[in-house]
């Protein structure tokens, strides 16, 4: 959501919020009562948002996060990349070398051991 968006947001919730106690009482309800109406509505959107945002927080989903989950798969990705290609210019002997001071397997070319 951009802050262009966010803006247009906030001013529909302001002159929803402005005409909601009108419409109630054109509706029927006393001026007192719309007033506790919309006013109960209010803070139950605030406790939902504030909520939401709490669980956007434990489950890691924010913008920020999610930015550096995927900026860190890419890095990973490119190292894992250049690894391999440093790897396969090397002489047979050098990488036979490599693997066995690693503690790789010689058919294993990525240099990762198995689990088990």
């Amino acid at each position: 959501m951009t802050k262009g968006h966010v803006l247009l947001l906030g001013l529909a919730l302001l002159v929803v919020g402005g005409l909601f106690p009108r419409m109630l009482q054109w509706a029927g309800l006393g001026e007192v009562n719309a007033g506790l109406v919309s006013t109960a509505l209010l803070v139950l959107v605030v406790i939902l948002w504030v909520a939401s945002y709490g669980w956007r927080v434990v489950r890691g989903d924010m913008t920020f996060m999610q930015m550096r989950r995927h900026y860190r798969q890419r890095y990973d990705q490119a190292t894992d990349e250049e690894l391999l290609r440093r790897f396969e210019a090397l002489s047979e002997a050098d990488q036979q070398e490599l693997l066995s001071s690693t503690g790789s397997e010689p058919g294993d070319a990525s240099g990762r051991q198995t689990a088990g």
